[in-house]
């Protein structure tokens, strides 16, 4: 018994290595504990600034869309008729009245023909589809197909 006491004594620890240890082991929880909440602060914090700036340039989106608006507002007022006219009469023209107009023509001229913007009466849709088979095909008939029933087109050749 003695022995066996000397043993554990010898190998067993000082009261104070252990406390050292426990105050080691917390230190380095608190440092990781410190580390994350850092990169998480710092993460937080890129996010946050980013979100302003994108807040700014919806800011700055929403100046430039009203500038523009403002300046079709301006289009349509200065192409308005009171306001074409009053411009023309300013400077010295005065409105035709349709004996007084001169039409002249002009050989080899053609006249721009009409934009289709439809289909073509009377002309039926394909009734095929557009895709090829094999891009129709779903990925279990094709696993049918390759793994299942490998064999299936030599069966059906072989048969007289």
């Amino acid at each position: 018994m003695n022995r066996v006491n000397s043993l554990t004594q010898a190998y067993s620890q000082a009261p104070w290595r252990k406390q050292l240890q426990w105050i080691g082991l917390f230190l380095l929880l608190l440092i990781m504990v410190a580390l994350v909440a850092g990169i998480y602060l710092s993460v937080t914090a890129r996010a946050a600034t980013i979100g302003r700036q994108v807040q700014g340039i919806y800011v700055e989106m929403e100046k430039v869309e009203r500038n523009i608006e403002d300046l079709q507002t301006q289009l349509a007022y200065l192409t308005s008729n009171t306001v074409i006219e009053e411009r023309a009469a300013e400077l010295g023209f005065q409105p035709v009245n349709p004996d007084q107009m001169i039409y002249v023509e002009v050989p080899g001229y053609k006249r721009p023909e009409q934009a289709t913007l439809g289909s073509i009466p009377g002309k039926a849709m394909p009734s095929e589809p557009v895709l090829a088979p094999e891009y129709t095909q779903s990925l279990f008939d094709w696993l049918r197909e390759r793994v299942f029933e490998p064999a299936a087109p030599l069966l059906v050749e072989m048969r007289p």
